[in-house]
């Protein structure tokens, strides 16, 4: 995924109302960003770092410029646009990178399904095989060198959980796919400590046969790509 145009840069100054961010460009002007990143962020901000972000030619739109990488301070990028997560999984899905989901034959984004009113990130279907049902998580919390998920309570998270389990009770595939968008994450595990109903649902979810991958991301101003496997710890 090359970023088309340019990523522009700045330095962070603060993040606040959830979806907004305070930087510096380098001519010394400070701007409002738009922050898509619906989580709490922990471990992802650093104030006086380098920011990167890209600008929309939307008219509409009250913030035209969108965070998309940070810099930290062990000189890390971190993936800050969680929107990116699904189309980076498609392509890499695409390019056959995730070895564990070859020979589909046809990928659609955005399905309804399930019995809580969900919307699955992606489908893959083929000619004599299980459909197979894959939700995108995006994973950039780091602690203690280790990628942690979710990175706030997510009651959102669970039902998704919720859902793959239901889908594989009714005989289809049903994968749990983390997109690690932090440079310093090489294992990820589920964050028993700050959302414990997740990982007890995860555990559950392992159980009756969701499987769960996490891949790593190669991140750069110039664009990202799913490059390789990253061990689960479960």
């Amino acid at each position: 995924m090359k970023f088309t145009p340019e990523l522009e840069s700045g330095v962070l100054i603060k993040r606040y109302k959830r979806f907004l961010a305070d930087i510096m460009l380098p001519n010394g002007q400070e701007i409002t960003i738009h922050c898509p990143n619906t989580g709490s962020m922990k471990n992802c901000l650093f104030p006086g770092e380098k920011v990167w972000f890209s600008t929309s030619d939307n008219p509409k739109r009250k913030y035209a410029h969108t965070w998309e990488l940070m810099q930290t301070d062990q000189q890390h990028y971190i993936g800050i646009n969680t929107g990116r997560a699904n189309a980076l999984a498609e392509e890499a899905i695409n390019r056959q990178v995730i070895t564990e989901l070859l020979g589909y034959e046809h990928l659609k984004r955005e399905v309804k399904y399930g019995s809580e009113n969900s919307r699955i990130d992606i489908l893959l279907t083929s000619q004599n095989r299980p459909e197979c049902y894959i939700e995108v998580k995006s994973c950039t919390l780091l602690e203690d060198k280790m990628g942690y998920f979710p990175d706030a309570v997510t009651t959102r998270g669970q039902k998704h959980l919720r859902e793959l389990i239901h889908m594989v009770e009714l005989g289809h595939r049903a994968v749990l796919l983390f997109v690690v968008q932090h440079s310093g994450i090489t294992s990820v595990k589920p964050a028993l400590h700050i959302d414990p109903h997740y990982a007890d649902l995860l555990e559950q979810a392992v159980a009756n046969g969701v499987e769960v991958l996490a891949y790593k991301t190669a991140l750069s101003p110039q664009g990202s790509l799913i490059t390789s496997a990253c061990k689960v710890m479960l």
